[in-house]
């Protein structure tokens, strides 16, 4: 097809070479047809065959060089095809091959696939034959128990279970206990958060009663004498016996008010004698306030003798019989601290007497268990550390010193005196009256008591006894039965620990009582 297109290009420029002869000719005869037409003629044809000539060798040789031309792309497409159809081919190849080692492998899978299957029914088969054989050995063996033990199967189900309750009731004593464990721990930081809330709540109440004393005037013109010529007076005072003396509105009365309850004692005499003198000037208050704190020493050290000697003991060194007069002015909770520590050390030494240990022993401990209460504005830590420290220091024996430390479990107990003391303490704190509580708050916490008992089905009546330390719950015998009435007071226990708030920990007592009553006619 590429030579006959060259021939053919060939042929058309010899046509047109000849063409463009004749039209010369034809021109040339025009011109010279006059003279010599013929001899010009052959001239002329000579001219044009040569130049026809020369016109076709050069498109003969355009020609070759046309066809060689696309001679070399046909066969530089023809490589380049050739060479893409070998790349395709050796894809195909070897894709060919991949696919039959594909099938190769899935041949061989489901060939192991048939295997495994032929296996499988033949262990169904087994298994379902031992099955078989497994129901009929336990129905020989169920029908041999029952024989053997002389019960049904739905009398061993009813034992089994029987049994299982039981495994099931101790692991929930277990998880209950272990339950307890955590909440007592759990408690012991929420009573710590507890009490500082507290402490927080009364601290302006305790503050206004316990840590002033009120010194009343004979009339209102004295607040200026005690105040001074620009306050000298008043500021001498203050120097002399480290109070703050607050003068107001308050009618015919001066407020003292300080923290140590020495200092305000020692105030509130030095301004009582320079109101009763009417000599009030700063060298005057200076020897007044010199003969108040002899006379409050000599009243501290009286009160301190007095108190051993009311106890029954001797031998006690002079600075701690000082400190324990100290306690004379120290309140705790409204309770005075020295009438409390020999309330405690009576009762310790009755315990100590009906359990048969030394009794003035006991009663030396107990006296002295909140000695440290005398300089905790003084020294830093809790006053039973600071009170054994001082026992230590001066001579008391170590029976004494841990009995001191321990009575608020601060410290390991060391003898049996430690949780005499401890309890001798909670029972003279505890005794009706002899600490203040807000009535309202005491008449609430009772009535709060009794709605939450009343609050579960089944109960009839609740009374809160021992001033709110016991809850005691009569219920209908009807409603619960003898084992509700545990889990009634346990839940009557748990309600009340998570909506009240109390000291200590409260009894609560459900009472179930069935009567019978018939009338003879």
């Amino acid at each position: 097809m590429t030579l006959d297109l060259t021939t053919l290009l060939a042929v058309l420029v010899l046509g047109g070479a000849l063409a463009a002869g004749l039209e010369a000719l034809r021109r040339y005869q025009t011109r010279t047809r006059a003279a010599g037409a013929e001899e010009t003629a052959r001239r002329i044809v000579e001219e044009a065959r040569k130049e026809a000539d020369a016109v076709r060798k050069d498109a003969q040789l355009q020609a070759k060089d046309i066809v060689l031309q696309a001679r070399g792309e046909f066969e530089r497409e023809v490589r380049d095809e050739r060479r893409e159809l070998q790349a395709i081919e050796k894809r195909l190849l070897a894709r060919e091959e991949g696919l039959d080692r594909k099938l190769e492998g899935l041949e061989g899978r489901e060939g192991e696939a048939q295997r495994k299957e032929d296996a499988l029914r033949a262990r169904e088969g087994q298994l379902a034959e031992r099955e078989t054989q497994c129901e009929r050995v336990m129905g020989e063996t169920r029908a041999a128990l029952e024989r053997v033990a002389g019960l049904t199967r739905e009398e061993a189900k009813r034992a089994l279970l029987d049994q299982m309750v039981d495994e099931a009731k101790h692991e929930a004593s277990k998880r209950i206990r272990q339950v307890e464990e955590e909440a007592r721990e759990e408690a012991e930081r929420k009573a710590k958060k507890i009490i500082t809330i507290a402490i927080e709540r009364l601290a302006g109440e305790f503050i206004a009663d316990r840590t002033v004393s009120v010194v009343h005037l004979p009339s209102d013109d004295m607040k200026g004498r005690i105040i001074g010529r620009e306050g000298r007076n008043i500021r001498a005072i203050e120097a002399a016996t480290g109070v703050d003396l607050i003068i107001d509105d308050t009618p015919e009365a001066v407020i003292v008010s300080c923290h140590s309850p020495i200092r305000r004692e020692i105030a509130r005499i030095a301004l009582e004698r320079l109101i009763s003198d009417g000599r009030i000037h700063p060298g005057r208050i200076e020897e007044v306030v010199r003969k108040a704190e002899t006379e409050v020493e000599e009243s501290v050290r009286e009160a301190g003798q007095k108190a051993i000697f009311e106890v029954g003991i001797h031998g006690v060194h002079p600075e701690l019989v000082k400190l324990l007069g100290m306690l004379k002015y120290r309140y705790s909770y409204a309770q005075n601290v020295l009438m409390h520590s020999i309330e405690a050390a009576f009762i310790c030494g009755i315990m100590a007497a009906e359990i048969g240990i030394n009794e003035k022993q006991a009663r030396r401990a107990a006296l002295l268990h909140d000695i440290g209460k005398a300089l905790t504005h003084e020294i830093e830590g809790s006053h039973a550390i600071i009170g054994a420290d001082l026992a230590r220091k001066y001579g008391e024996s170590a029976k004494i010193v841990n009995a001191i430390a321990a009575h608020h479990e601060e410290v390991k107990a060391e003898t049996i005196l430690a949780p005499l003391v401890d309890a001798a303490d909670a029972l003279s704190g505890a005794r009706p009256g002899a600490r203040r509580e807000v009535l309202e708050s005491y008449v609430r916490r009772l009535e709060d008591l009794e709605r939450i008992s009343n609050s579960f089905r089944g109960v009839e009546k609740s009374f809160a006894v021992q001033a709110g330390r016991e809850i005691r719950v009569l219920v209908e015998p009807s409603q619960i039965s003898d084992d509700q009435a545990s889990s009634l007071a346990r839940e009557v226990a748990r309600k009340i620990e998570s909506e009240m708030t109390y000291p200590g920990q409260i009894k609560v007592t459900v009472i179930r009582e069935m009567r019978a009553s018939e009338y003879a006619r």
